[in-house]
């Protein structure tokens, strides 16, 4: 099986996403996404990086940070693109499982060679994505 050096930087680009969330590293954070990035969770539809770091830092406080546990993701490359699809629990400092669901990610690689997200959406259990056939 040839190596996957795509699917290999997509991982890590989640892994990054959960370490440097749980950390306060927002900075780094916001790095991971694309300026015209788009965020969906609860309701919310964040777009631009400067909308995410605005939502994320007060909400991720430091009292309310835990651990984001991500599993195996399923990754369709297409090009400089990846459709991904990623379960996920967040585990707070009461080691309770607080939340689970599925990210759901449109990522590319730039012209640096970084994977970055363009678009997440996060659905937790029971819930639905968003209809978004209508994009074109």
């Amino acid at each position: 099986m040839p190596h996957d050096a795509s699917g290999d930087a997509i991982r890590a680009t989640l892994a990054r996403y959960c370490q440097y969330l749980d950390d306060g590293r927002f900075d780094d954070w916001t790095a991971l996404f694309a300026e015209d990035c788009e965020f969906r969770v609860m309701g919310l539809h964040l777009v631009g990086r400067d909308a995410l770091r605005g939502f994320i830092e007060p909400a991720q406080s430091e009292e309310m940070r835990g651990r984001h546990l991500i599993s195996e993701p399923l990754i369709d490359v297409d090009g400089n693109r990846a459709t991904v699809t990623t379960d996920y629990a967040f585990v707070g400092r009461d080691l309770a499982v607080q939340s689970s669901g599925r990210y759901h990610d449109v990522l590319a690689c730039g012209d640096d060679g970084e994977w970055r997200f363009l678009e997440r959406e996060i659905v937790f259990v029971g819930d639905q994505p968003a209809d978004r056939s209508d994009r074109g």
